[in-house]
């Protein structure tokens, strides 16, 4: 029997509305801080993260116009871009969350940009299963640590981290390997910094991966706490759920 939240989210078409209203706003939100920043608009892609919400939301927020879609955890990613697929429905998928090398070969067959690569080795198993799986390179965002915490995670910019999660090596681990593509920069702010000093933090660390890599030109920052400051600070890609599709049950 289907429940009466799966049925709400499914097939009332109160849904589709309430994911319009929440659009509209982000999307104000967002031109906003463009505007304030002095940039373009078509310069910040959001991306709605539907993790916990139903394959229905992802089809609602297609046809209003949304076509980057982020998840956080391949067993629920996986099937869900299958049913969007199945429907016809053509989105970009952006994995977002933390990688485990056993999912490599999963995730490379429906994500379209990784956005967590943050060791050498999570680097070294997208390549071989991007390699064999994929007719094109994979779109790679370095995950970097923005407070160098390496119980967080994150690649770690300082000499003397673990040199499995070094920056520079694991960017140079994306860079050389023909399967994957180096695109720029992802991070979290850390709970205890302020919005800005973490933006401002991420700008400069994007613009010395830019200096080796010219092509590392995105930057995916900001949420629906602190899209403001991000934009502010360069974020090209916006990773928006709560804001969007509203407050999600806690993931078990």
């Amino acid at each position: 029997m289907t429940s009466t939240s799966q049925t709400s989210s499914r097939t009332v078409p109160d849904r589709r509305a309430e994911l319009a209203t929440g659009l509209a706003r982000v999307r104000t939100r967002i031109a906003d801080a463009c505007a304030n920043a002095g940039r373009e608009r078509a310069e910040v892609t959001l991306v709605a993260v539907t993790k916990t919400y139903p394959a229905s939301d992802v089809l609602d927020l297609a046809e209003l116009g949304v076509r980057d879609i982020g998840e956080n955890r391949d067993q629920e990613a996986a099937p869900k871009a299958a049913e969007v697929a199945a429907a016809g429905v053509a989105v970009r998928w952006h994995f977002v969350g933390q990688l485990q090398r056993n999912k490599a070969r999963s995730v490379v067959g429906y994500a379209h940009l990784v956005h967590s690569v943050d060791s050498v080795r999570l680097a070294g198993a997208l390549a071989h299963s991007a390699q064999r799986h994929r007719d094109t390179p994979l779109d790679v965002l370095v995950q970097v640590s923005i407070d160098g915490d390496p119980e967080r995670g994150g690649a770690v910019d300082a000499p003397d981290a673990e040199p499995d999660r070094q920056l520079d090596r694991v960017a140079e681990a994306v860079a050389s390997a023909g399967s994957l593509r180096l695109r720029g920069v992802m991070a979290v702010a850390p709970l205890d910094w302020e919005p800005e000093r973490a933006y401002a933090r991420l700008a400069d660390m994007s613009a010395a991966l830019r200096l080796r890599y010219p092509t590392a030109t995105l930057v995916s920052a900001g949420m629906s706490a602190d899209l403001e400051p991000a934009i502010a600070f360069g974020a090209t890609h916006v990773r928006i759920g709560s804001a969007l599709l509203g407050n999600r049950a806690a993931l078990r």
